[in-house]
């Protein structure tokens, strides 16, 4: 949901950046051949763009209608350290270009390169202050390096320049949503959400606030927004996902399985999705059910919830010794997972060994003796 990358256009000339000398024929071919190639951009015939641009070269070298123009032509093609150096020798000769400016910055930008981003759309601000498509993407750049104040800012002045601007809201809901701040998020993204007609707002507002009510808790808020998405689009992964982790919060792990297995009918090999479908089963009894998306799971790669899954049937079904010693074997893979420690002392207590369990968990107390699950675990035991 963020700024799409905008090949700028040029489709006029302007006499004050052409070097005096050069004869008016000339000057006319110039602006002829300029908007010829961007049009041509527009066409996506780069092709026929980079003819036009490197037809003007041989009019005038240097020219910075033609350097600019090779540049969104290698830009488009997401060539962009090519890009970059046309839009740098295109500064050479005019440093004060704003398209060269502009490209460069999002070569920056696509590069990941946003403290270069950031300086050079900065110079490009000297000259157009106001520029709510270059603010933004400052404010965007500076929420990909952490910096929250100065995002956040940038992202308010476009606000107090232009109330409800979609790229400005969006941006803070994001801002919010990566420092957490989930309540702010969904303030924002459902002002755009109202702002638009619900068939034509952007479907990652849709699920970014499905996403802010599953963060919050309030799942079955979040559902109706999944909802609206999948209607729009039957088989994005983000809603599925959002319905069935909803359902899960809501305990509804009858519906929770069904989304669960949409999504495994698009991408069956899904490690994290087999191990949740597993999850769903086996929390309402169906442990063979379980037992068969699990071990899917495990034959991809080792998952720990999925090992997890299968020791808690074991003790589900009452085989807790077998359960013991899958629980025994995964503490020795990952030592400092205080679940482990927990279900194991419950297979202890339930073949009547508490004495064992309370050493299981005083065990895990010796490098963690502020895990207050493991210390709540241990003081019911030891009334017992």
């Amino acid at each position: 949901m963020e700024n799409e990358n905008v090949s700028e256009e040029i489709l006029k000339t302007d006499v004050m950046d052409l070097p005096t000398g050069v004869p008016d024929e000339a000057m006319n071919k110039i602006s002829e051949l300029s908007k010829k190639g961007y049009q041509l951009i527009k066409e996506n015939d780069i092709v026929g763009a980079k003819d036009a641009f490197n037809s003007i070269l041989l009019i005038e070298e240097n020219n910075n209608y033609a350097l600019v123009g090779l540049g969104d032509t290698e830009r488009k093609q997401n060539h962009f350290n090519d890009a970059i150096n046309y839009y740098k020798k295109c500064l050479e000769f005019y440093p004060a270009n704003n398209y060269a400016l502009f490209g460069l910055a999002d070569c920056y930008k696509s590069l990941n390169l946003y403290a270069k981003a950031i300086d050079i759309w900065q110079q490009y601000l000297v000259h157009d202050e106001k520029n709510i498509t270059v603010i933004t993407r400052v404010a965007d750049a500076y929420r990909k390096i952490h910096d929250f104040k100065k995002s956040k800012d940038l992202y308010l002045k476009v606000l107090d320049m232009e109330k409800d601007n979609a790229y400005a809201l969006i941006g803070l809901g994001h801002l919010n949503y990566d420092f957490k701040e989930y309540k702010d998020a969904l303030y924002y993204w459902t002002r755009v959400f109202e702002i638009n007609d619900k068939n034509s707002v952007d479907i990652r507002v849709l699920t970014s606030i499905g996403n802010c009510h599953r963060k919050l808790k309030t799942f079955e808020q979040g559902t109706k927004y999944f909802e609206l998405a999948l209607e729009r689009e039957p088989n994005n992964f983000y809603a599925l996902f959002g319905l069935a982790d909803c359902y899960r919060g809501m305990n509804q792990q009858f519906k929770s399985v069904f989304y669960w297995n949409k999504i495994l009918e698009i991408d069956p090999n899904n490690k994290v999705i087999l191990t949740r479908a597993g999850d769903a089963y086996r929390t309402t009894g169906n442990y063979d059910e379980a037992k068969k998306y699990y071990s899917k799971a495990l034959e991809i790669d080792f998952d720990i919830y999925a090992a997890i899954g299968l020791a808690l049937i074991c003790k589900g079904e009452g085989n807790n010794e077998e359960a013991a010693k899958r629980f025994e074997n995964l503490i020795k893979n990952d030592p400092r997972n205080s679940r482990l420690y927990i279900d194991l002392a419950d297979c202890y207590e339930a073949m009547n060994n508490k004495e064992e369990a309370i050493k299981v968990l005083n065990d895990y107390l010796k490098f963690d003796n502020r895990n207050a699950s493991v210390k709540m675990a241990l003081d019911k035991l030891s009334k017992k």
